[in-house]
């Protein structure tokens, strides 16, 4: 049982390593852009952070069901398939998120600030008391 455990913990760890790479890879090629440069390598940095303790976690608690499995090699491939469903499926959002925070960036749009009050005249009656 500990070589299937083994064998799932460093291919598990493997792919979110290389897609945690992917996610920084594409932020600094995204990054070369005048407009969005640090916008997508500061996103990148977070995102990439952010899905490799998502990921890890997954990994771990999809880990942590092979013993319960009793199956040995049998339940093996199954969780590899599941943590690679589940780390691609994180990818994808992940990749999202950059190119709407890389697109928030070109587009300039700023979050909306709550409008200020507009000066007004007092009314009448606060003019002139009677």
């Amino acid at each position: 049982m500990f070589i299937e455990i083994a064998i799932y913990l460093s291919l598990g760890l493997l792919m979110l390593l290389c897609m945690a790479l992917m996610i920084l890879r594409i932020g600094t090629l995204l990054g070369d852009c005048p407009k969005s440069g640090r916008a997508a390598r500061a996103g990148s940095v977070t995102i990439a952070t952010g899905y490799a303790m998502v990921g890890l976690g997954g990994v771990v608690l999809i880990g942590a069901a092979i013993p319960l499995l009793e199956g040995g090699l049998v339940a093996l491939l199954p969780a590899l398939g599941l943590v690679a469903i589940c780390l691609g499926l994180g990818f994808s959002h992940a990749v999202a998120i950059l190119r709407a925070v890389v697109r928030e960036a070109v587009q300039g749009t700023q979050p909306a600030l709550p409008a200020e009050k507009t000066k007004s005249a007092p009314p009448a009656e606060m003019v002139n008391p009677a």
